[in-house]
């Protein structure tokens, strides 16, 4: 996502009290021995030893913004251990900092390997090689089985939170004597980061929840036993119902649905923002015989980890597509809508909002036979070879005699077997909200990759957590003062949307966090701004779930509906043990 922009940033530093009280130069304190000096001593972090003839620093210009920082590196150990984890650290200049340290997530299978992205909040910034060289573009998938039937725990529950905690738990007090601040010093510490950078934000609130103050979290590919397996559900579907449904027709069936749909929130503008009244007014048979047209390409297609191994990326070549939506395509595609039930009929799991691309359900034209087949989507087919088969494979060969049930079997393999580590969907948050933490929590509502009701789903397992005896009003009053939801219409996983490219996108939510935390000012909306269509430049004020948009009067309100906020709300009865 954007970061606000530079005017945005000094406002909010403007804003905040001055409190860095080090008027020393950014030269004066770059130096290993300030450093040395400033790092916690050992014993007093349990389970950390620091190195400190490991430590190295030196003034450094931020590539994008010219910012001139101190950077610096430190290693340590587990206490009992001997495996090195380095730790990087951007430090600004004592004029420029604001008293804030500052997390970002990775995405994919990746941690975040930038340490400078909290500089332009006047922030410190860092990033952690997590013990396997995450650093250096090394992803867990890469290294999470020693060979075949042999898991390697170091780097899943490095990956999984304590990594960026052991980040978090070093750098703060580091932070303190880098600047010469007394040790009871505030350090407003704020976690950003979308899609898995998501799910390793909600790790640190429910794990090291006393540690940050601002949690900004974009949809967290969380209830990983679930989400991953979730992948291969749609080309299941395209199998059980012996249909390959062409790339066109697919394409045709979302463009019909969004033009149908795009009036029913009150102003036409290209944008699906109540796919609840779409789920719940539109019938996806009204497309059928509706022509398709697509010309010839040559395309790329990127895998979950992009240019790592094991990304499923390839390049293919499809024939110009003309066509009418058949029958059979609807029926694909609704069953895909509809998410997993079991062979006795449960529900084991959510899919993506009416509307949402067919990502997971592309199908691959073989040119020797001139026919469309599946394409196993590299996102869950590596993580049944290598998280729940345990062999060191990069993809499913076949889908051959893969039912719903198997796939409902992996998930609650997958959940069972990563539940302390990768499901991370622990509901109970009461050290972080005890401690005045607050979450900004979005999601865009045509999220082809996480289900948007994926996000609603964990929302309600902490109200009815920590509120189990409130009344639903009550529970949201509580819950709205410091965590919040917000529905993105329109949007796609973690960016706007091509297929919607007038919807609105959130670009400034750390300056509304820092108002939030530092001034107590209370979101009552998230900013999201259009940027392209006849309503560029439009910024339009989100509405906290489970209030629903409606254009009326001329401008955008926020309404109660909850038969339309209903069609969020699952539960899966497929699984014995509670899915939160």
């Amino acid at each position: 996502m954007r970061q606000y922009s530079r005017a945005a940033a000094a406002t909010v530093a403007l804003a905040a009290t001055a409190r860095a009280t080090n008027s020393s130069s950014l030269a004066s304190v770059c130096t290993v021995a300030n450093v040395q000096s400033a790092l916690p001593a050992n014993g007093t972090l349990l389970g950390i030893d620091l190195i400190p003839s490991s430590v190295t620093a030196k003034t450094a210009s931020d590539s994008q913004s010219g910012d001139s920082y101190c950077a610096v590196s430190v290693s340590y150990v587990h206490t009992g251990t001997t495996d090195e984890i380095v730790l990087n650290y951007g430090f600004p200049s004592p004029a420029d900092f604001n008293n804030r340290f500052y997390v970002a997530g990775g995405f994919g299978y990746s941690l975040g390997t930038s340490s400078t992205g909290g500089l332009e909040y006047g922030a410190v910034g860092g990033a952690t090689d997590a013990g396997y060289g995450a650093l250096t573009g090394t992803t867990v998938d890469e290294v999470n089985l020693y060979g075949n039937g042999t898991i390697n725990w170091d780097p899943i529950f490095m990956f999984a939170y304590k990594a960026l905690g052991e980040l978090t738990t070093v750098g703060k007090p580091l932070t303190r004597g880098f600047y010469g601040l007394d040790d009871d010093a505030k350090i407003y510490t704020y976690y950003e980061g979308c899609s898995d950078g998501g799910r390793q934000g909600m790790s640190q609130i429910q794990r090291y929840g006393d540690e940050y103050d601002g949690a900004i979290i974009g949809a967290p590919a969380f209830r990983y036993g679930q989400q991953q397996v979730n992948h291969l559900f749609s080309s299941v579907v395209e199998q059980t119902l012996d249909y390959y449904p062409p790339t066109c027709e697919l394409e045709k069936i979302v463009n019909a649905t969004i033009a149908a749909c795009d009036p029913l929130d009150g102003r036409t503008d290209g944008v699906i923002s109540r796919s609840d009244l779409c789920q719940l007014e539109f019938n996806l048979t009204s497309i059928i015989g509706e022509p398709y047209h697509c010309a010839a390409e040559t395309s790329a297609s990127l895998g979950f980890n992009f240019d790592k191994r094991s990304d499923g990326s390839s390049v293919s070549t499809t024939p110009a597509q003309n066509g009418n939506v058949t029958a059979k395509g609807v029926e694909v595609a609704q069953a895909i809508y509809d998410g997993l039930f079991s062979s006795s009929g449960e529900r084991a799991y959510l899919s993506y909002r009416v509307g949402a691309e067919f990502t997971d359900g592309e199908t691959a034209y073989d040119n020797t036979t001139g026919t469309w087949g599946v394409d196993i989507p590299s996102t869950g087919g590596e993580f049944v070879t290598r998280f729940i088969e345990l062999v060191e494979i990069e993809n499913l060969e076949t889908l051959d005699g893969v039912t719903y049930d198997t796939l409902i079997d992996w998930m609650n393999q997958a959940m069972v077997l990563y539940m302390d580590t990768l499901q991370t969907t622990l509901p109970d948050l009461t050290t972080f909200q005890s401690t005045g933490g607050k979450i900004i929590h979005y999601h865009g509502e045509s999220d082809p990759s996480v289900p948007t009701a994926s996000s609603v789903h964990y929302w309600q397992s902490v109200a009815r957590t920590m509120y189990p005896s409130l009344s639903t009003k009550d529970a949201l009053e509580k819950l709205h003062s410091w965590y919040q939801l917000y529905l993105v219409p329109g949007a796609a996983h973690c960016g706007r949307n091509t297929l919607q490219p007038d919807g609105p996108f959130p670009e400034d939510n750390m300056a509304t966090m820092i108002q939030w935390i530092e001034n107590g000012v209370e979101p009552t909306g998230l900013n999201a701004t259009v940027d392209a269509g006849k309503w560029d430049g439009e910024v339009q004020s989100l509405c906290q779930f489970p209030k629903r948009p409606l254009w009326k009067d001329g401008e955008w309100k926020c309404e109660t509906d909850s038969e339309g906020a209903a069609t969020f709300y699952y539960d899966f009865p497929a699984f014995k043990t509670p899915v939160f």
